[in-house]
């Protein structure tokens, strides 16, 4: 991968390549990824690995709606007979980032998520002690809101302030089964 300037990340059970170009450069930054992801797969297919590779093409940071300027010849990767092509918005380690790096869809789904948790969770209350319902709210609104939050740090204020209306949702929602029970 060093010769071809390309960069990696390991996680636990899963390898990410990435490398920076231009938006004109995208024709031979694509062939490089290519050819290493080939080289990878052939190595691996020598050991004996089960596992496939799993890839996603994501163009991003090169300018706001980034993808949309190439029209119908955004990027592509060709790996064996399957065709990757690049997407607005892409999810990686539970966080949705778009072709501009923007965190507008990763907020929305976030808030949307969280707010249905606690349409849930209000139709149960009754059901629930106190208690328990501080820990199904911590489990599935306060932790999915947190998760990560520091992708946001220099967010538009527009951007965390739909994160921060979830939060003061939740605690209204605290208080009243506080001092109903």
């Amino acid at each position: 991968m060093d010769e071809r300037e390309i960069c990696h990340h390991a996680y636990s059970d899963d390898t990410q390549l990435y490398l920076r170009c231009r938006s004109e450069d995208s024709a031979s930054a694509v062939g490089r990824l290519e050819h290493v992801i080939a080289d990878v797969n052939h190595w691996m297919s020598q050991q004996i690995v089960s596992d496939s590779i799993w890839t996603r093409l994501n163009s991003s940071g090169a300018a706001p709606s980034s993808l949309s300027k190439f029209g119908r010849c955004a990027p592509t990767i060709r790996l064996g007979a399957d065709i990757i092509a690049a997407r607005e918005h892409v999810r990686l380690l539970g966080v949705t980032l778009s072709s501009d790096l923007s965190l507008e869809k990763h907020v929305s789904t976030v808030s949307a998520t969280c707010f249905g948790h606690l349409r849930q969770i209000r139709r149960i209350r009754k059901s629930l002690d106190a208690g328990s319902t501080a820990t199904l709210v911590y489990a599935f609104v306060t932790s999915r809101v947190d998760y990560c939050n520091v992708v946001l740090a220099e967010s538009p204020r527009s951007t965390t302030d739909k994160l921060q209306r979830v939060m003061q949702h939740t605690e209204v929602r605290q208080r009243l089964v506080s001092s109903a029970a």
